[in-house]
């Protein structure tokens, strides 16, 4: 790999902050902006507009096929496409590259997941409810970025890439229970759509096709085949984020043994040129689309929905916090790992108050728990709560930390 290239893992994670911290704030309007909107006297336009049928001819293959299903369904599986990229490149030549440096992460978001989810099963005991479980165990990297850059100077970098490694753990994760838990049953006439389509995909980059358009229509195929098993065809994205090449020499350059130019590899072109259109547009249009509560219908709340708004607060403001920091505390005193050598245990606490941040992925988790119009509803309520009061306190140690520094 030529000189260029081997800058990449430092440059890429900078530039990759920079872009969530700004999104952060674009996400924090989309979802006021939804909130006002849901529970203001225009609230049937809201609603009306999530609900516009929109079918693009594909009514005869489609189960449904309104604005919010085209934006849950389709939009975010590019989402998770460039989730599948920053996946696919830690793995190769970032922190999750080498096991004891990425020890620490690992250990710190498995208790961020399974803390949460314990908490949350021990307030709900009935199983409608507890099928929930999932929602508090998700980290959103856009939030909880822009929340620590808006502390300050003060902040050691390395508690900067342990977090952002640590959401992406936490998609991982994510993306696991999705296809494990949240897909429903297994329609077996979908697997060759998607091995078709995959082939087609692992044909190009044979051929050494570099032009993302020309994957566009393997991927809608392999979107489609996802669809069409009853797994949730968001999971395409991670299947062709995975599969990216992470060299710049692949498919005939590769065989020919030909230098090739200073281009850089696929899988940092692609994430490069997508991550925008995610983070300032797909995710805040995502926000908009779902974080429209309507507070009336919330203030009564009762029985299930109680339990549910009580276990996703419960899972994210103490869960995540205990978990991070007692997992971390243990593969230290285990000498698993350690921690970097300009932070402290409190940057830890910090660290797993920021991790309390679930919003995007928590509310894509609860449209796929719940089918019952008031549950999700709780549910939502839940998560935006919850990341709000999480960013604020984030903020405020961030503050006192930097002050006191």
């Amino acid at each position: 790999m030529s000189p260029p290239h081997a800058a990449h893992p430092t440059l890429i994670p900078l530039r990759f902050i920079s872009v969530e911290a700004a999104s952060g704030i674009a996400l924090l309007l989309a979802a006021a902006v939804a909130l006002l909107w849901a529970n203001s006297p225009l609230v049937h336009y809201y609603h009306a507009l999530w609900h516009l049928p929109l079918g693009f001819g594909l009514e005869r293959y489609l189960p449904e096929h309104d604005l919010r299903f085209w934006v849950n369904d389709g939009l975010m599986t590019v989402f998770f496409l460039v989730v599948g990229l920053e996946i696919r490149r830690e793995m190769h030549d970032g922190s999750l590259a080498d096991l004891k440096v990425a020890l620490l992460p690992i250990a710190a978001a498995a208790g961020g997941v399974v803390v949460p989810a314990l908490l949350y099963v021990a307030v709900n005991t009935d199983p409608v409810t507890r099928h929930g479980w999932a929602i508090p165990t998700a980290t959103d990297i856009a939030f909880a970025v822009g929340v620590l850059a808006l502390v300050g100077k003060g902040i050691p970098s390395s508690l900067r890439m342990l977090l952002l490694t640590l959401a992406i753990i936490d998609d991982i994760a994510a993306i696991l229970v999705i296809a494990l838990v949240y897909s429903g049953g297994i329609s077996w006439t979908g697997f060759p759509i998607i091995a078709l389509g995959v082939a087609l995909v692992f044909a190009l980059q044979w051929f050494g096709q570099r032009s993302m358009l020309a994957y566009v229509l393997p991927g809608a195929i392999v979107w489609y085949g996802m669809l069409r098993t009853g797994m949730h065809p968001t999971l395409a994205g991670v299947i062709l984020g995975l599969s990216t090449p992470v060299r710049a020499a692949f498919g005939r350059a590769a065989r020919s043994g030909h230098p090739v130019s200073d281009e850089p590899a696929p899988v940092t072109r692609v994430e490069g040129a997508l991550h925008p259109w995610v983070a300032f547009g797909i995710m805040p249009l995502f926000a908009l689309a779902n974080a429209g509560v309507e507070l009336s219908g919330i203030t009564g709340m009762t029985g299930g929905s109680l339990t549910v708004a009580a276990g996703i607060v419960l899972g994210l403001l103490v869960g995540k916090p205990v978990g991070i920091g007692l997992a971390s505390f243990v593969a230290v005193r285990l000498k698993l790992c350690a921690l970097p050598p300009d932070m402290r245990w409190r940057h830890i606490g910090l660290l797993g108050v920021l991790g309390a941040i679930g919003f995007t992925v928590s509310i894509f988790v609860a449209n796929l728990a719940f089918d019952d119009a008031r549950l999700l509803a709780a549910a939502k309520f839940a998560v935006l709560i919850a990341s709000g009061l999480a960013a604020a306190l984030g903020l405020i140690l961030g503050r006192l930390r930097t002050a006191r520094r």
